[in-house]
């Protein structure tokens, strides 16, 4: 599949500093919108909706540009080299939270076993790898993981991060919900 990229792009809404937490949103990325079959790249510093690339850059894929999990976009963690994002959101302390995502990889090149980990607070919350052997653009091979973390304090900082050496081919992660176990029924 060919594609373009459409620049980079650092967007001015972000978080207001200051600013009382919001809760858990674009878990599908879906904002900003990127132009079909392309895929933006984001550096460190950038806004994508309520998410900040902390570390190296991604790139936001458009609709038709390869299989989601979820709605029109996915994001795969390695730009041009391995990838931070992460989110705060409102939480209650002392309650515990169920975090769940889709997992596939980028399969157009090497490696190909695709490794990051997600964050909760700075702390490494779950590793993951995803072999991309036999996946293509059309069938990316979704996996779905989950996990629990007992929140702390009123807010919570949610990261995903790639790990894959070389980079620029990473994890691509989509559809990721963060719940109360009020709501649900969490079985970690």
């Amino acid at each position: 599949m060919l594609a373009t990229v459409t620049g980079l792009a650092i967007s001015a809404a972000g978080p207001a500093v200051g600013a009382a937490p919001q809760p858990f949103g674009d878990g599908s990325f879906e904002t900003p919108v990127v132009a079909a079959f392309t895929f933006q790249r984001f550096p460190t510093g950038a806004h994508m909706g309520p998410w900040t690339v902390t570390r190296g850059d991604v790139d936001l894929s458009g609709k038709g540009f390869w299989q989601t999990a979820d709605g029109n976009q996915s994001l795969d963690l390695d730009g041009s080299v391995q990838g931070t994002v992460e989110q705060t959101f409102a939480t209650v302390p002392l309650f515990k939270y169920e975090v769940s995502f889709a997992l596939a990889g980028n399969p157009v090149a090497a490696p190909t076993v695709k490794t990051g980990q997600v964050l909760v607070d700075g702390r490494v919350a779950q590793s993951f790898s995803f072999d991309t052997t036999g996946k293509t653009e059309a069938n990316m091979g979704y996996v779905r993981r989950e996990f629990t973390f007992l929140a702390t304090g009123g807010a919570t900082t949610l990261a995903f991060s790639s790990t894959t050496v070389p980079s620029g081919y990473g994890p691509v992660i989509d559809d990721v919900e963060v719940e109360s176990c009020l709501i649900i029924v969490c079985v970690g």
